[in-house]
Formats: structure tokens, sequence, C-alpha cells
């Protein structure tokens, strides 16, 4: 009889699949309900620049919380730097295609607040627990993300998906990287 290999230990959380999984049944969500969104072109491309300009305040801000965790805690930069690279991404990505602040009353109105807003959060001196805030913003961040796909136009609620997936992959490998 042939010896067949017994499957390694299951580690604990989702496996690489489910995540994949989770990822592509939120890019669904957001083709199936993106198509829906708006009525008129100015109605949607008003949503479209909301969202954006949301999505982007909202990467900005966990990017802030990122530089405040290895400001307070540089040890961690290697665990930390590639998850603040891609978030730097997102509010890249968010940003783009977005009018200038200047071009719209609210928009400038947010600005204002941005800074106080945006101001270094507290971090905690213990590294992990740092980290376990991080996971719980990016965690918190992603569902807020992957609810408003019910209402984001088609091209943003693919991209809102992707970084939502991303985001819940970050808060994963943030709780779980080091078991």
């Amino acid at each position: 009889m042939p010896s067949y290999l017994t499957a390694p230990p299951h580690r604990p959380g989702p496996g690489r699949r489910s995540l994949l999984a989770g990822a592509a049944g939120v890019a669904s969500a957001a083709l199936l309900t993106g198509c829906t969104a708006g009525s008129g072109a100015d109605g949607r491309a008003s949503a479209a620049r909301r969202l954006r300009a949301r999505a982007a305040e909202d990467s900005t801000e966990l990017l802030g919380r990122y530089d405040a965790v290895l400001a307070a805690h540089p040890s961690l930069a290697g665990r930390l730097g590639p998850l603040r690279a891609e978030v730097k991404r997102h509010a890249e990505a968010f940003a783009e295609g977005r009018a200038p602040a200047s071009a719209s009353p609210s928009a400038s109105g947010r600005g204002a607040a941005a800074p106080s807003a945006s101001a270094s959060p507290s971090v905690p001196s213990d590294p992990e627990k740092a980290v376990t805030g991080l996971a719980k913003a990016e965690r918190e961040l992603a569902d807020r993300r992957g609810a408003a796909l019910v209402d984001a136009p088609p091209a943003e609620a693919r991209l809102l998906a992707s970084v939502a997936a991303a985001g819940a992959a970050h808060a994963y490998l943030l709780t779980e990287g080091d078991k």
C-alpha cells in the first residue's frame, strides 16, 4: 500500500483560500450592486467624488495611525512597513480623479478639519497592543468599505472592494502574522 502524507496541522483563523474567497465575494457584490447605483451622469459623478474623497480621507487617517505606531515603536518597521506602503497606495488610488480640495466647499471644509482629525493618535507603549490597535482599525475600515459597496458606482465599487479585501487581509496579518 502506498503511504500518504498527512495534512499539516490546521492553523487557527481563516486560511489563504478563505481570504481569497472572501475577497472574491466582496468583489462580486461590488459588481452586482455597483451597476444600479446613481440616477444620471451628474448624480453618479457626484457620488463617485464623495466616495473617493471619504475613502482617501479614511486611508490617510489609517496611514497616520501606521506612522504614529512606527514613530513610537521603530522596531516594528520590518513588520509594518509593507502594510503601511499598501495603505499609502490605497490613499493615492482613491485620490486619483478627485477635484482639488479648493474646488469644492465641502471638501475644503473637510480639509480644514483634517489636521485635528489626523493629529497623532495615542499609541500604547506595548508594541503588541499598538499592533492590535492597527489591526482593529484595519478591520473596522474594511467593514465600513464593504458596507459602502451597496451605494458605490461601478468603478469605485471595484476599487473599494479591492481595498476592503486588502484591509481585511492586513487585519489578519497583523493579528495572526507571528503565530
